[in-house]
């Protein structure tokens, strides 16, 4: 069973570089196809398809996941990669989809997000029989990384905009804090910016911490010191 991921919108810049990486690998290699496939529950989708000459794939073509079939499945359900050289040999892959597009041989990664949840693969594929050599796995292994970086920036960006107003409120809520909090010798109490004494388990329960300094708050100086004014 494969666990649908957060959805994290891909902006243009980044699908772009994505298109450049599968055209460079599809025109490297000589193949037919490099993709970009995406889980979109319950599809799986191409994402990003290379513009090389016999390339069967278009972006937006889709498919069931759940016991489809594909290469691609199996990666993302498994998490590993995984290497047909020629599916026709292979009587485990000799009758899955992909063979009626006449794509024989497949190379792909699974593409994961931060939580490590799928988003999807990176893969090549072939008309012709093609065991890719170290170096190639090597290459997509870098390009894959290059994917997941990019997915993680977005992430973040992605957990972070629903909360940019509480974040920035919590900044300016810790302004005071920096630097040295007087706080009293006696009771403990806090002073803040505008010279307000609070209970210190008031300011603990708002902010997470700070150095503090040592003082002698208003109330507590007329108990201790009550001879001075």
């Amino acid at each position: 069973m494969v666990k649908k991921a957060m959805k994290v919108e891909v902006p243009e810049d980044i699908k772009e570089n994505w298109q450049e990486i599968t055209d460079i690998l599809a025109n490297l290699l000589g193949i037919s196809a490099a993709l970009v496939m995406r889980f979109t529950d319950p599809d799986i989708e191409v994402f990003v398809s290379s513009g090389s000459r016999g390339n069967p794939y278009q972006p937006g073509d889709k498919d069931a996941m759940l016991g489809s079939g594909l290469y691609c499945e199996t990666v993302m359900r498994t998490k590993k990669k995984l290497l047909i050289p020629n599916a026709l040999e292979d009587p485990d892959w000799k009758d899955n989809p992909d063979v009626n597009l006449s794509m024989i041989s497949y190379l792909g990664y699974p593409i994961l997000m931060p939580d490590g949840d799928p988003f999807g693969t990176l893969c090549v594929l072939d008309s012709k029989p093609n065991a890719y050599s170290e170096t190639i796995e090597k290459l997509m292994m870098n390009f894959r990384n290059l994917l997941e970086s990019h997915l993680e920036l977005l992430y973040m960006n992605h957990l972070l905009g629903g909360r940019k107003q509480r974040l920035a409120d919590y900044l300016d809520e810790l302004q005071f804090l920096r630097g040295i909090v007087p706080i009293c010798a006696n009771c403990k109490s806090i002073r803040d910016a505008e010279g307000g004494w609070h209970p210190i388990e008031e300011i603990l329960v708002q902010h997470l911490d700070a150095d503090f300094s040592h003082g002698i708050c208003p109330e507590c100086k007329k108990v201790l010191y009550p001879d001075l004014k």
